[in-house]
Protein backbone atom coordinates (compact mmCIF):
# COMPACT_ATOMS: atom_id res chain seq x y z
CA UNK A 1 0.00 0.00 0.00
CA UNK A 2 1.28 3.45 -0.96
CA UNK A 3 0.24 6.76 0.59
CA UNK A 4 -2.20 8.89 -1.39
CA UNK A 5 -3.60 12.42 -1.43
CA UNK A 6 -7.20 11.54 -0.59
CA UNK A 7 -7.36 13.12 2.86
CA UNK A 8 -5.85 16.34 1.57
CA UNK A 9 -8.25 16.37 -1.38
CA UNK A 10 -11.22 16.06 0.99
CA UNK A 11 -10.12 19.21 2.80
CA UNK A 12 -9.35 21.08 -0.42
CA UNK A 13 -12.82 20.19 -1.75
CA UNK A 14 -14.39 21.84 1.30
CA UNK A 15 -11.96 24.77 1.32
CA UNK A 16 -10.11 25.38 -1.96
CA UNK A 17 -7.87 27.96 -0.29
CA UNK A 18 -6.71 25.61 2.45
CA UNK A 19 -3.05 25.10 3.34
CA UNK A 20 -2.71 21.54 4.63
CA UNK A 21 0.47 20.54 6.43
CA UNK A 22 1.62 16.98 6.95
CA UNK A 23 3.63 16.55 10.14
CA UNK A 24 5.98 13.77 11.22
CA UNK A 25 9.08 13.27 13.36
CA UNK A 26 12.28 11.26 13.26
CA UNK A 27 14.39 10.06 16.13
CA UNK A 28 12.11 9.00 18.96
CA UNK A 29 13.92 5.72 19.56
CA UNK A 30 17.67 6.50 19.41
CA UNK A 31 19.85 6.76 22.50
CA UNK A 32 21.54 9.93 21.25
CA UNK A 33 20.78 13.12 19.37
CA UNK A 34 17.78 15.42 19.08
CA UNK A 35 14.32 14.50 17.89
CA UNK A 36 13.52 16.28 14.62
CA UNK A 37 10.10 17.06 13.16
CA UNK A 38 9.01 18.42 9.81
CA UNK A 39 5.86 20.09 8.53
CA UNK A 40 5.28 19.99 4.76
CA UNK A 41 2.61 21.70 2.67
CA UNK A 42 2.56 20.00 -0.74
CA UNK A 43 1.57 21.77 -3.93
CA UNK A 44 -1.31 19.63 -5.28
CA UNK A 45 -0.18 20.45 -8.84
CA UNK A 46 3.44 19.40 -8.25
CA UNK A 47 3.78 16.34 -5.99
CA UNK A 48 6.99 14.34 -6.46
CA UNK A 49 6.49 10.76 -7.55
CA UNK A 50 7.62 8.05 -5.15
CA UNK A 51 6.76 9.69 -1.83
CA UNK A 52 6.45 7.05 0.88
CA UNK A 53 7.16 6.36 4.53
CA UNK A 54 10.84 7.29 4.87
CA UNK A 55 11.59 3.96 6.56
CA UNK A 56 10.61 2.12 3.38
CA UNK A 57 12.96 4.13 1.15
CA UNK A 58 16.63 3.66 0.42
CA UNK A 59 19.06 6.38 1.46
CA UNK A 60 19.52 7.46 -2.16
CA UNK A 61 15.76 7.59 -2.80
CA UNK A 62 15.14 9.56 0.41
CA UNK A 63 17.81 12.10 -0.43
CA UNK A 64 16.56 12.50 -4.00
CA UNK A 65 13.00 13.10 -2.77
CA UNK A 66 14.30 15.47 -0.09
CA UNK A 67 15.95 17.58 -2.80
CA UNK A 68 12.76 17.56 -4.89
CA UNK A 69 10.62 18.61 -1.94
CA UNK A 70 12.89 21.56 -1.16
CA UNK A 71 12.04 22.91 -4.60
CA UNK A 72 8.30 22.27 -4.77
CA UNK A 73 6.85 22.34 -1.23
CA UNK A 74 6.61 24.64 1.78
CA UNK A 75 8.71 23.16 4.58
CA UNK A 76 9.25 23.84 8.25
CA UNK A 77 11.67 21.93 10.50
CA UNK A 78 11.79 21.85 14.29
CA UNK A 79 13.92 20.11 16.87
CA UNK A 80 13.86 19.25 20.54
CA UNK A 81 17.26 18.92 22.15
CA UNK A 82 18.61 16.08 24.26
CA UNK A 83 18.18 18.28 27.34
CA UNK A 84 14.52 18.84 26.44
CA UNK A 85 14.02 15.11 25.83
CA UNK A 86 15.45 14.34 29.28
CA UNK A 87 13.37 17.07 30.90
CA UNK A 88 10.02 16.57 29.14
CA UNK A 89 10.23 12.86 28.08
CA UNK A 90 10.52 11.77 24.47
CA UNK A 91 6.80 11.98 23.66
CA UNK A 92 6.39 15.55 24.83
CA UNK A 93 9.69 16.55 23.24
CA UNK A 94 8.46 15.09 19.92
CA UNK A 95 5.24 17.10 20.16
CA UNK A 96 7.29 20.22 20.92
CA UNK A 97 9.46 19.60 17.85
CA UNK A 98 6.29 19.22 15.75
CA UNK A 99 4.91 22.54 17.01
CA UNK A 100 8.24 24.20 16.20
CA UNK A 101 8.19 22.72 12.70
CA UNK A 102 4.75 24.21 12.03
CA UNK A 103 5.90 27.56 13.41
CA UNK A 104 8.84 27.44 10.97
CA UNK A 105 6.59 27.16 7.88
CA UNK A 106 6.75 30.26 5.67
CA UNK A 107 2.93 30.53 5.80
CA UNK A 108 0.80 29.18 8.63
CA UNK A 109 -1.33 26.15 7.68
CA UNK A 110 -5.10 26.13 7.99
CA UNK A 111 -5.20 22.41 8.78
CA UNK A 112 -2.69 19.74 9.79
CA UNK A 113 -2.43 15.98 9.34
CA UNK A 114 -0.25 14.54 12.11
CA UNK A 115 1.38 11.14 12.25
CA UNK A 116 0.49 9.17 15.38
CA UNK A 117 -2.27 9.37 17.95
CA UNK A 118 -1.10 12.36 20.00
CA UNK A 119 -1.57 15.95 18.90
CA UNK A 120 0.94 18.78 19.28
CA UNK A 121 -0.33 22.14 20.44
CA UNK A 122 -1.17 23.98 17.23
CA UNK A 123 -3.25 27.05 16.46
CA UNK A 124 -5.02 25.30 13.55
CA UNK A 125 -7.39 22.30 13.49
CA UNK A 126 -5.73 18.94 12.97
CA UNK A 127 -6.28 15.23 12.51
CA UNK A 128 -4.02 12.54 13.98
CA UNK A 129 -3.47 9.44 11.84
CA UNK A 130 -1.80 6.30 13.18
CA UNK A 131 0.68 5.16 10.57
CA UNK A 132 0.04 8.38 8.70
CA UNK A 133 3.33 8.26 6.79
CA UNK A 134 2.05 5.09 5.07
CA UNK A 135 -1.35 6.58 4.24
CA UNK A 136 -0.94 10.30 3.58
CA UNK A 137 1.39 11.89 1.02
CA UNK A 138 1.84 15.07 3.06
CA UNK A 139 2.89 13.09 6.13
CA UNK A 140 5.15 10.85 4.02
CA UNK A 141 6.84 13.99 2.70
CA UNK A 142 7.32 15.24 6.26
CA UNK A 143 8.80 11.89 7.29
CA UNK A 144 11.40 12.19 4.52
CA UNK A 145 12.37 15.75 5.45
CA UNK A 146 12.63 14.87 9.14
CA UNK A 147 14.63 11.69 8.54
CA UNK A 148 17.15 13.20 6.11
CA UNK A 149 17.59 16.26 8.33
CA UNK A 150 18.21 14.18 11.44
CA UNK A 151 20.57 11.79 9.67
CA UNK A 152 22.66 14.80 8.58
CA UNK A 153 22.76 16.04 12.19
CA UNK A 154 23.97 12.64 13.42
CA UNK A 155 26.56 12.52 10.62
CA UNK A 156 27.98 15.83 11.89
CA UNK A 157 27.91 14.64 15.51
CA UNK A 158 29.78 11.50 14.48
CA UNK A 159 32.63 13.73 13.27
CA UNK A 160 32.62 15.54 16.62
CA UNK A 161 32.36 12.32 18.66
CA UNK A 162 33.86 9.49 16.56
CA UNK A 163 33.64 5.87 17.60
CA UNK A 164 29.92 5.50 18.30
CA UNK A 165 28.96 4.80 14.69
CA UNK A 166 26.38 7.57 14.45
CA UNK A 167 26.95 7.93 10.70
CA UNK A 168 25.44 4.48 10.25
CA UNK A 169 23.31 3.80 13.35
CA UNK A 170 21.94 7.39 13.75
CA UNK A 171 22.20 7.02 17.52
CA UNK A 172 20.10 3.86 17.78
CA UNK A 173 21.07 1.24 20.33
CA UNK A 174 23.00 -1.14 18.11
CA UNK A 175 25.52 -3.58 19.54
CA UNK A 176 28.34 -1.43 18.12
CA UNK A 177 26.89 1.64 19.84
CA UNK A 178 26.57 -0.28 23.10
CA UNK A 179 30.18 -1.48 22.85
CA UNK A 180 31.38 2.07 22.15
CA UNK A 181 29.56 3.35 25.22
CA UNK A 182 31.39 0.76 27.33
CA UNK A 183 34.73 1.84 25.86
CA UNK A 184 34.29 5.59 25.45
CA UNK A 185 31.59 6.54 27.94
CA UNK A 186 28.54 8.76 27.68
CA UNK A 187 28.66 11.98 25.63
CA UNK A 188 26.68 15.22 26.09
CA UNK A 189 24.51 14.06 23.17
CA UNK A 190 23.29 10.88 24.88
CA UNK A 191 19.79 10.85 26.34
CA UNK A 192 20.33 10.33 30.05
CA UNK A 193 16.66 9.61 30.70
CA UNK A 194 16.78 6.54 28.42
CA UNK A 195 17.17 3.36 30.44
CA UNK A 196 20.42 1.98 28.90
CA UNK A 197 22.19 5.33 29.35
CA UNK A 198 20.72 5.90 32.80
CA UNK A 199 21.81 2.43 33.95
CA UNK A 200 25.33 3.01 32.63
CA UNK A 201 25.62 6.33 34.46
CA UNK A 202 24.31 4.82 37.68
CA UNK A 203 26.82 1.98 37.38
CA UNK A 204 29.69 4.43 36.80
CA UNK A 205 28.80 6.43 39.89
CA UNK A 206 28.01 3.51 42.18
CA UNK A 207 30.29 2.72 45.11
CA UNK A 208 31.31 -0.88 45.52
CA UNK A 209 31.66 -1.89 49.19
Amino acid sequence: MLPDFSREQEHYARNPGARIAGIDEAGRGPWAGPVVAAAVVLDPRNIPLGLDDSKKLSVLKREALYARLLNCAQIGVGQASVAEIDDLNILNASLLAMARAVAALPVAPTFALVDGNRAPGLSCPLETIIGGDAHCLSIAAASIIAKVTRDAIMHDLDTEFPGYGWKTNQGYGTSAHRDALARLGVTPHHRRSFKPIHKMLCKDTSITP
